[in-house]
């Protein structure tokens, strides 16, 4: 299974458009090679580098298996959004305190439909997810606020 941008490469900067210093559109995002025994579709977008801990940028699951594609500041139809770091459901993009963060963009299929309300965090998505990955990919991004 793969997920890649066609406005960022892996490993590559996230432009600013998709950041706090621009629109804080979530970027679009390719979906290839899920398994024909995934259920549904799990993203999480997360920064381990804020200070102190891990922040949650996005989390949407129930993502139909045969979705291909995220559009710029879209979320698929049937899908449900968590609550992120910034304490509000949805993206919410790169915005880092200073220096250079990384982003990733983590993809689960999953051999179950998740049921849980959209106060989901991480944790609780990550829990209800244990035991039912079928495959993951990953998408690194960096920014640097104001760059």
């Amino acid at each position: 299974m793969k997920i890649t941008s066609p406005v960022f490469a892996n490993n590559a900067s996230i432009p600013s458009k998709y950041t706090c210093d621009g629109s804080n559109f979530s970027p679009p995002l390719q979906f290839s090679d899920v398994p024909t025994q995934a259920k549904s579709l799990v993203l999480i977008c997360d920064d381990p580098d804020a200070p102190g801990r891990v922040f949650v940028h996005w989390t949407i699951w129930n993502i139909n298996p045969e979705t291909s594609e995220i559009g710029e500041g879209k979320v698929p139809d049937g899908t449900t959004q968590g609550v992120t770091d910034f304490g509000e459901v949805g993206y919410g993009g790169p915005c880092p305190p200073s220096g250079t963060h990384r982003y990733f963009f983590k993809l689960y299929a999953l051999d179950i439909i998740l049921e849980l309300p959209y106060s989901a965090g991480k944790e609780d998505v990550e829990k209800a997810m244990d035991g039912h990955i079928v495959a993951q990919a990953e998408l690194v991004g960096n920014y640097s606020k104001g760059r």
